[in-house]
């Protein structure tokens, strides 16, 4: 009998219309937080800044531990030469260009609505990109954290997926059992994680291409988490 749900954010519960691989827009990104501080970039500065977010993509240099927003764009604004009294303005311009046309998948809020009725106990684990502010990754599911009681990220945990550290901490928090939890994601990491702590791993699969990741279980609606919930 499962208790609860853990689940990732982007590609699971929200949808963005960038790739999950950000390095062919950190120009167009730049050039964004550029217009919107009034700034001008050099070509050299523009080369330094694409070094510096290469260093810390994930998707080319995978990690383990968790770096802050603040590392990271300490080193840019040292890069470009600029004080850091404007770190916080060119996070949420550059954090923004990413997520300026994210949604929220048609049929996850009557889901999660469901579930909530039902007792469902909810949390999120999403790995934030480039140590993204919690302010920005959750501000993305407002709407649903009247049903989600415990919300975090790997901003939260120090860890990314697929370390096991965050799932075992929210399961802490909802006082339930690892096995009585489901885990929901749209990426082989989410599954890894699950499998590794024991939890009931489903694989949330929008386009229905290949994916063998040793998920218990496939899905490609949120919606049919109701079927596992059905008294």
């Amino acid at each position: 009998m499962f208790k609860s749900i853990i689940f990732d954010i982007g590609g699971t519960l929200v949808g963005y219309d960038k790739p999950l691989n950000w390095s062919n827009l950190y120009r167009p990104a730049m050039e964004y937080v550029a217009q919107k501080c009034k700034l001008n970039f050099t070509e050299n500065d523009y080369h330094n800044v694409t070094n510096i977010l290469t260093k810390y993509n994930t998707r080319i240099n995978p990690r383990i531990h968790e770096v802050s927003s603040a590392q990271i764009f300490k080193e840019i604004t040292y890069a470009l030469n600029l004080p850091t009294q404007s770190i916080d303005d060119i996070k949420h311009h550059f954090f923004s260009f990413f997520r300026r046309n994210s949604f929220i998948y048609p049929e996850v809020e009557d889901t999660l609505r469901a579930l909530s009725k039902k007792g469902i106990k909810m949390g999120t684990l999403s790995d934030v990109a480039y140590g993204m502010d919690n302010k920005y990754a959750l501000e993305d599911i407002d709407i649903l954290r009247k049903y989600i009681a415990y919300p975090l990220t790997s901003n939260d945990v120090g860890f990314r997926k697929p370390c096991t550290i965050g799932l075992e901490l929210l399961c802490q928090k909802m006082n339930t059992k690892i096995s009585e939890t489901v885990v929901i994601g749209d990426e082989k990491k989410d599954i890894l994680c699950a499998n590794d702590a024991g939890a009931y791993s489903i694989l949330i699969n929008r386009d229905g291409k290949t994916k063998k990741y040793n998920q218990a279980k496939e899905i490609s609606s949120i919606y049919e988490l109701l079927l596992l919930f059905m008294v």
